[in-house]
């Protein structure tokens, strides 16, 4: 119960995200090491129980792969469960073991299986899964009738977190049991998915079932003659979704992946995400080029927090940078980011200054491409510097280092009172005032002289302050509580006809105390408060048990009931069994005082 729940951020992924999850065996070709009727046309018979397990008339037929209307090949476990229902996969009757397997081509989100057999589930089996694509596996669960004698296993249903169950492994029903498994399971289930430790059981590149021991349908009295064993499957569902670290929520098909065209499959999972949150490559698993001035972070799923890559300081200069983390620790880890190849003759961590042999040009915004002038200086009239064999300007200025003598932002010519510019500068006048600074003579008469000024220290405009982010908190979820995941339509309450058209047998107001898989149904535990309405059986206040029908095609319980919270219930009484029955015919809405009142009033005023 409540699996359906989602947190849902207010536009698509502004918090952390994951892409819409579905079936991952829809377009992609399940394997098996048999099929009946490969070699030649197999008799068989089906046999199945009445609620008293007692036998029914036996349904008998042919297989053969030869024959289209007779096969029953590994894809018909992997066609839609909706609009072609009794299809299935059937192995050879000398086949004591068998093995069913999904290859996928990137790694996947997996999180939850379900089987529906059509002949009686196997009284031993192991679900695995690989994350190198089939290098190494390790289990999943273990299934048996009995783990110790088995496996030499715990069994879950008496120890809590064991690795083997003994919940799917009876012989009935028949036909048509089931076998479910989830990835997170409690106390996992409140995870956040994207860590590395719910990584370590969600993410999976392949998953196999080996079914190890068949068994035969007991039901009484017992068939003559005893009839052949074989495994055979309806459905075969392996929920998921592509695997983006909550970076992405829509996803493409990886290159060179085509689906396998399947009947009544419309919508296939892809692997490939397109990422967002600043973050690149095929499961967003690093930050974008010009983003890794923090350690790439996966979005965090129990917060909603998204842990956006952010950008590198590189003044416009530069197309990428990378993380360094001698940086990040040199800041006391506030930037890493180091700039890549600087253009535009600019140098520095975060491209903040000129090269050498260049200068800043204050009339420019330093963002600017031309914003680092080249220096200019004068090949005779300035020195060199002791770093080399080259001349080189004040970046911040351009003014040029002179040779004695030498005057002028580029060192080409006498200073006042100096003569004779050339190699070796400029000698000083023998005069009493100024002389001609090309031939030395002495002038009668001063002569103006014009003076450079300087332009001013240079000045650092770069914007050091980065943005800082808030993120608000968001309920926490786990992989089985993606949006997308259970989409359940609620009756409405609008004309009363149709309510009570509906006639529903029993209404109440009940809390949700918790809920429970007991393998072939679940149970939801409520506290009844008030009884609406009952028919044939007794309902009284307190404590009672919902059954809500099968989730094995949705993969969830609908209508959607969260423990914790109260909600109006109106149902069918079971009165063979004595159960209160939930459906997606009845009518299931959280409680408030306006609503009981009205659905009261119908009651009274029309459905009599």
């Amino acid at each position: 119960a409540g699996l359906g729940g989602a947190a849902a951020a207010s536009s698509p992924c502004e918090k952390a995200c994951n892409p819409r999850m579905g079936n991952l065996a829809h377009g992609r070709a399940l394997r098996t090491e048999t099929s009946c009727g490969r070699h030649a046309a197999e008799p068989f018979c089906s046999y199945s129980e009445d609620e008293q397990r007692r036998c029914r008339r036996p349904w008998c037929g042919r297989c053969s792969a030869a024959h289209a209307g007779l096969a029953h090949p590994a894809a018909a476990m992997a066609d839609s469960p909706f609009r072609l229902p009794r299809t299935w996969w059937q192995a050879a009757q000398d086949a004591s073991r068998e093995t069913i397997r999904l290859d996928l081509e990137a790694a996947f989100y997996f999180t939850h299986l379900i089987m529906v057999f059509k002949s009686p589930r196997p009284a031993a089996m192991v679900l695995e899964r690989s994350q190198d694509f089939g290098e190494t596996w390790k289990p999943y669960k273990y299934f048996a009738a009995n783990c110790s004698a088995t496996f030499g296993l715990e069994d879950d249903v008496r120890q809590r977190g064991a690795i083997c169950t003994s919940r799917y492994s009876s012989p009935f029903p028949c036909t048509g049991g089931e076998v479910i498994f989830r990835a997170l399971s409690p106390p996992y289930a409140a995870e956040n998915p994207y860590s590395a430790e719910a990584q370590a059981l969600l993410k999976i590149t392949n998953l196999r079932v080996r079914l190890l021991e068949r068994q035969g349908c007991p039901c009484l009295p017992a068939p003559r003659p005893p009839p052949s064993l074989h495994y055979a499957v309806y459905d075969f569902i392996v929920k998921g979704s592509c695997f983006c670290n909550g970076h992405a929520d829509h996803c493409v098909p990886v290159a060179g992946f085509k689906p396998v065209k399947a009947a009544g499959v419309f919508h296939v999972v892809h692997g490939k995400c397109m990422c967002k949150h600043n973050t690149a490559g095929s499961h967003c698993q690093h930050c974008a080029p010009l983003y890794n001035d923090q350690p790439w972070q996966a979005a965090d799923g129990k917060t909603g927090a998204p842990r956006e890559c952010q950008s590198c300081k590189c003044n416009g200069h530069a197309d990428t940078c990378h993380f360094d983390m001698d940086a990040w620790l040199a800041s006391g880890n506030r930037s890493g980011g180091v700039c890549d190849n600087c253009q535009h003759n600019t140098e520095g961590q975060h491209c903040q200054r000129c090269k050498l042999g260049f200068y800043r040009d204050l009339r420019r915004p330093f963002s600017a491409p031309d914003a680092c002038k080249p220096c200019s200086c004068h090949p005779v009239g300035s020195a060199v510097l002791p770093l080399g064999p080259r001349t080189f300007c004040d970046p911040s200025t351009g003014d040029c280092p002179c040779k004695p003598g030498v005057a002028g932002p580029r060192c080409d010519h006498c200073l006042p009172g100096y003569w004779g510019f050339g190699a070796y500068g400029c000698r000083p006048c023998d005069c009493a005032r100024s002389c001609d600074p090309h031939t030395g003579d002495c002038h009668s008469s001063s002569s103006d002289v014009t003076w450079h000024n300087e332009a001013p220290p240079f000045q650092a405009v770069l914007n050091e302050s980065e943005p800082t982010w808030g993120w608000e908190d968001e309920q926490g979820f786990s992989a089985l509580r993606h949006s997308g995941k259970c989409e359940c339509k609620e009756q409405v309450l609008g004309n009363p006809k149709v309510f009570c058209g509906m006639k529903y047998t029993y209404v109440i107001k009940t809390k949700i105390l918790s809920a429970h898989d007991k393998g072939s149904h679940a149970e939801v535990s409520v506290k009844i408060k008030k009884v609406l309405k009952s028919t044939k059986l007794k309902i009284l206040r307190g404590k009672r048990t919902l059954y809500p029908e099968s989730w094995t095609n949705r993969g969830c319980t609908c209508p959607i009931l969260n423990p914790g919270l109260e909600y109006l219930v109106a149902g069918h009484e079971d009165v063979r069994t004595g159960r209160l029955i939930v459906n997606m015919k009845s009518f299931v809405h959280q409680w408030k005082s306006a609503l009981g009142r009205k659905v009261l009033e119908i009651l009274k005023r029309d459905c009599n």
